[in-house]
């Protein structure tokens, strides 16, 4: 890899490129080995010619953005994770609002706030990124990121960039096509409705309280663990089966809301899934649901 360093510091400024970097460093969840490569794009074109020469040398590689969703394995990732955060310009013209794929989704949703744009109240409390929601289609409190969603701006396997409206994401419950066919997001616009700022603040103050008051915020955690099972509140079903404050060394159900699974302090990765081993097979052999992770894992293939 020694070689294909020296060809990433040619695309990519020296002090941008971090080697063996704990990915713990990197995601909410405090939890992760070292990156072989953490490197850090200040705009969408040296994202791109990075992830172009990854592609032309065969190298692994992985972007991310604020790491809310992710779990990486203690061993790490013998490649390059692409971070997004140096890409976090936004415009608003008129009620459209459009941002880079790094920008924080509280960000966005303050950014439109500000201009009386109602829409994305329901993100302000999402720890993500604008690149991140729109892979996962995330959503709270009965929205979601297709219910604003004007179009996305993607780099394709080829190495074009394509502007694709958001009926062509096939965005469904916490899922795209960006995964299946390779995408990485770069930009998207979300189309909002001017609004009473006081009244647009007010509501995203409710349902930050309401996160208060219900999440373990105080806790790193990867949000929640579980994707809802049809017809079924995975929270609900982990608390019924009896694992409310379970835990696997540093790795517990919280005991506040069941459906997150916590850093209580010092969790490994193998902790984490551990858990979630056990309290998806108790989930089904007491009422035959199959559980889901929601939490997106990074390890070596």
């Amino acid at each position: 890899m020694r070689g294909f360093y020296e060809k990433l510091r040619e695309v990519m400024p020296e002090e941008r490129v971090m080697v063996n970097e704990p990915m713990a460093n990197h995601t909410t969840f405090r939890i992760g080995g070292p990156a072989a490569y953490y490197v850090r794009p200040a705009a969408q074109e040296e994202l791109m010619r990075a992830v172009g020469l990854c592609r032309q040398e065969q190298v692994p590689w992985y972007v991310v953005g604020h790491g809310s969703n992710l779990l990486v394995s203690d061993e790490g990732y013998d490649g390059v994770v692409l971070s997004t955060e140096g890409l976090r310009r936004w415009t608003a013209e008129g009620a459209a609002l459009r941002a880079e794929a790094g920008v924080l989704l509280s960000q966005a949703a303050r950014a439109a706030a500000d201009r009386s744009l109602a829409g994305l109240e329901f993100a302000a409390g999402i720890p993500g990124t604008v690149g991140g929601a729109v892979v996962m289609n995330a959503g709270a409190y009965g929205a979601e990121m297709k219910d604003v969603l004007l179009w996305a701006k993607v780099l394709d396997r080829g190495g074009r960039v394509l502007t694709l409206e958001a009926d062509r994401l096939e965005l469904g419950y916490r899922t795209s096509c960006i995964a299946r066919e390779g995408y990485v997001v770069l930009e998207a616009a979300f189309s909002l409705v001017l609004g009473e700022r006081q009244a647009i603040c007010g509501r995203m103050e409710e349902l930050a309280a309401r996160r208060r008051g219900k999440q373990p915020l105080e806790y790193p955690s990867a949000g929640s663990t579980f994707k809802r099972p049809a017809g079924h509140f995975a929270g609900k079903l982990i608390d019924d089966a009896g694992f409310r404050g379970f835990s696997v060394g540093g790795a517990q159900v919280s005991e506040k809301h069941c459906g997150f699974v916590i850093n209580r302090g010092g969790a490994t990765a193998g902790d984490v899934k551990e858990l979630c081993r056990q309290v998806a097979l108790g989930v089904r052999e007491q009422f035959g649901v199959e559980l889901e992770m929601e939490v997106k894992q990074l390890k070596n293939q």
